[in-house]
């Protein structure tokens, strides 16, 4: 298979060094820029997989950038945001961005989220997966109701009969709020007469380390302290 490159975008020279190193390390090819113009030159130039970008730029910051190249290229592109930047990330994501990572980085989070988004593309060609009848797509995450399998980030993984029962009704059900004792009525399809928050816990822990890239940061099946479980809609 011919090695995937990836397109580091960042004006601080020290960060695209360093993490160009990493991804070298583990593989990939890389490309550098240090500006948006610069970005927009190397993917005319280069046959890019992945472009991870910087949002505060010099000449063309990340955001313009990645407006132009929406334009014309559909290849995931990861922001690096500052935790100060949070209006900067829900932009990139409304422009078309597809992930981000805060800076300071991790290198194990950020190796991780480069191949799940390139496991992604390439599972599903250069566009995402289509929404039907028999399946539901929310972000990364597709269940696959006739088949009754679930794909994370282009992967399929192996869910028990309880679990799939419980992700098909969270993700039909996107954005409501369900308590454990929901839950398990539903799922189950028996009265919960007695405790079941523990029973209820167990399996949405088993999920999250399934379908979860980061399981301390999960972005799809959150908790509502207090009162439940739902699955976030992803962008």
């Amino acid at each position: 298979m011919e090695q995937e490159t990836i397109l580091v975008v960042d004006d601080n020279k020290e960060i695209v060094y360093s993490i160009s190193e990493l991804l070298k390390y583990e593989g990939y090819n890389t490309v550098k820029a240090y500006d948006g113009m610069e970005a927009l030159k190397a993917l005319e130039e280069n046959r890019i997989d992945l472009i991870l970008l910087d949002v505060m730029m010099p000449k063309m910051n990340g955001l313009s950038a990645l407006m132009k190249l929406r334009e014309r290229y559909h290849i995931p592109v990861i922001i690096l945001s500052a935790k100060t930047e949070e209006s900067d990330k829900v932009s990139g994501l409304m422009l078309g961005a597809d992930d981000y990572v805060e800076k300071p980085y991790n290198p194990a989070e950020l190796t991780a989220r480069v191949k799940a988004h390139l496991r992604r593309y390439h599972a599903w060609g250069s566009g995402a997966p289509k929404e039907d009848e028999d399946r539901i797509v929310n972000g990364g995450l597709v269940l696959d109701k006739k088949q009754r399998i679930a794909i994370a980030e282009g992967e399929e993984v192996r869910l028990t009969a309880t679990e799939y029962k419980i992700l098909l009704l969270l993700m039909e059900n996107l954005g409501q709020v369900f308590s454990a004792e929901q839950i398990y009525e539903k799922v189950w399809e028996e009265s919960a007469s007695f405790a079941v928050e523990n029973t209820v816990m167990v399996h949405i822990r088993h999920i999250r380390e399934k379908i979860e890239i980061d399981t301390k940061k999960p972005r799809y099946v959150k908790v509502v302290w207090g009162i439940g479980y739902k699955m976030e809609k992803y962008r």
